[in-house]
């Protein structure tokens, strides 16, 4: 029996997209079953190795994901949100797992993804680097230990062309803080660093953005207090560590056939 999960890529002319096509090439038990790019990419019809300037790998890249909906056992989608909703509402026709690591989800789009995983399997994550949920129960631990005694600022940076803001990283660490403290605080609504005008505002966590450059991705938390303060950071320097990521997170999700899974799942991190 075959145990290599084909997976397709979506968005594959993309950042990503080549990145996840290049690691699929090099990565054990996971295989190509389909690129897919935006409607009338000059990229469509040619070879998929051609973006990841490879060899050629015997996939045709296509601008209709319908039409190879029955070359891959799992869908990644790193694309955008309105498009991955799209993604999700064929993949629910058809009965198709997906790995979606989608920023810029509103809170509506988020509630879709979630009620969609009882039809489908599902990893939905804000990122997918090992080192990022590493850092999240950090944060968890460290949270629950002096959350009530610090002032905590999140920063994040990325590239200049980092559409949303804050990223969806930083904004699963904002969530990640608020379960723990009880603050019932949406991460939807934090945009910015409390009023630097006047004294802080307790149960508040502030959160700065910077957008520069080609960062790919540094992201910070700040616990401070009187005569201390923690700093736990994370810096991504190279694309290849989310692609790693996702594709292990395929793997891991052929196993089921229903349910919401998200990066610490696919890791087993809850007990740590």
């Amino acid at each position: 029996m075959n145990k290599d999960v084909r997976v397709a890529i979506i968005g594959a002319s993309g950042r990503m997209g080549r990145q996840l096509i290049t690691t699929t090439t090099h990565t054990k038990g996971v295989l190509l079953g389909a690129a897919i790019v935006r409607k009338g990419s000059s990229f469509s019809g040619k070879d998929a190795g051609e973006l990841a300037k490879y060899e050629n790998l015997g996939v045709s890249i296509t601008d209709d994901l319908k039409l190879v909906m029955n070359d891959f056992d799992i869908l990644i989608d790193f694309t955008h949100p309105d498009r991955t909703l799209k993604n999700l509402e064929l993949c629910l026709q058809y009965h198709k797992p997906m790995v979606i690591g989608t920023t810029g989800l509103d809170k509506q789009s988020q509630e879709f993804i979630k009620e969609s995983a009882k039809e489908i399997a599902l990893v939905y994550s804000s990122n997918f680097s090992i080192g990022i949920n590493l850092l999240l129960k950090l944060v968890e631990k460290t949270t629950k230990i002096i959350g009530s005694d610090s002032d905590i600022e999140i920063i994040e940076a990325h590239h200049r062309h980092k559409a949303d803001s804050p990223s969806g990283t930083a904004q699963k660490i904002s969530a990640t803080i608020s379960n723990e403290m009880n603050w019932n605080l949406d991460p939807h609504t934090l945009q910015a660093a409390p009023d630097i005008h006047g004294s802080r505002t307790k149960n508040t966590i502030g959160l700065s953005s910077i957008r520069a450059g080609d960062i790919i991705g540094d992201h910070t938390v700040m616990f401070a207090n009187i005569g201390e303060r923690i700093e736990i950071s994370h810096k991504a320097s190279n694309r290849i560590i989310f692609a790693k990521g996702a594709l292990k997170a395929a793997r891991w999700l052929k196993a089921y056939k229903t349910g919401f899974f998200d990066m610490i799942d696919v890791l087993n991190l809850h007990d740590i």
